[in-house]
């Protein structure tokens, strides 16, 4: 079962046994041994930048989009219509507008989904797919992993990859954490189930191998950004956020990103959301992305997926 403890915690990690238990008001008594320890449980490894790109490309843009719909708020224990109805506005119209612009430009991209969103409506995660866009896993119902045991955490992903695998018709190798929020054990089951990358963490901007106390997993980090998402500045909630740049701003943050990623010769990834991208307002700002990035000359546009294996193999 899942730990809901409300004792004291470590960031959101569920607090730790033993001495360090008793001190976590006291972060300066914590010894060198103990913060090694967490420190190093997780760690960036080499950085994967690569030399080149696919077709002799000079860099790389990798689009994503978190279609997490309805089950942030099931997830979160918001229940009202109009909160879901909010959610579900992301599946009604915005993946049908972002797979529109997709298709318009011929540009691939990875949809991270939690399992029940696909059980929900099968029919997008088919139509997501059979676009020839990647599914990555995200999760059973957008709930937070920090909050599980590792026995309910394994069950939970093994159970939502075989979803998306049978519904998506594809073969998941990619991983998300809802809210980028990861349990001590995130990484290592993970890398145990057999799952290629995460796309979770934020050490670099480039891509990089995960350390687990010290020696390479095996996984591939395709970094993620609070930067690099659209929900942070334009996301909303009577409880507190409130879009506070406007779409054009936004637009200005994020190619400013893809110029930089470009004149570095490296990977430009982004994060958005359907619920939230998807208004008429917003959703402009993937296709003058794209156009921009294709501006620029020498842009390879990949899946998370495909990025992730160029890397490895490119540093072999």
């Amino acid at each position: 079962m899942a730990n809901q403890g409300s004792g004291p915690r470590i960031g959101y990690f569920d607090p730790p046994e033993g001495p360090l238990a008793d001190r976590l008001d006291r972060p300066w008594e914590m010894t060198e041994h103990e913060w090694t320890e967490i420190l190093g449980r997780v760690s960036p490894g080499r950085r994967l930048k690569p030399d080149r790109w696919p077709e002799r490309s000079k860099f790389a843009v990798a689009l994503s989009f978190d279609t997490d719909h309805e089950v942030g708020s099931l997830a979160g224990g918001n229940f009202a219509p109009g909160r879901l109805a909010w959610g579900q506005r992301g599946r009604r119209v915005g993946v049908p507008r972002i797979l529109d612009i997709l298709a318009r430009h011929d540009v691939p991209a990875t949809f991270f989904i939690p399992a029940v969103v696909s059980l929900i409506d099968p029919d997008e995660t088919r139509r997501i797919a059979g676009d020839g866009h990647e599914v990555g896993l995200h999760g059973w119902i957008h709930a937070n992993n920090s909050r599980l045991d590792r026995d309910t955490e394994r069950e939970i992903l093994l159970r939502a990859r075989e979803v998306l695998n049978n519904i998506s018709g594809q073969d998941i190798v990619g991983h998300r954490s809802a809210n980028f929020d990861l349990s001590p054990n995130t990484i290592e089951l993970v890398a145990e189930i057999g799952l290629e990358y995460d796309s979770s963490m934020m050490a670099d901007d480039s891509p990089y191998e995960l350390l687990l106390a010290g020696k390479n997993s095996g996984l591939v980090e395709v970094p993620v950004e609070w930067v690099r998402d659209d929900a942070v500045y334009l996301s909303f909630s009577r409880g507190g956020s409130r879009p506070w740049l406007s779409p054009t701003e936004v637009f200005e943050i994020f190619k400013d990103e893809l110029e930089a990623a470009a004149a570095e010769g490296d990977v430009f990834q982004l994060l958005m959301h359907p619920h939230v991208i998807g208004h008429r307002s917003r959703v402009w700002i993937i296709e003058k992305i794209i156009e921009h990035a294709k501006s620029l000359g020498g842009a390879w546009f990949g899946t998370h997926a495909q990025v992730a294996r160029w890397v490895r193999e490119s540093a072999a």
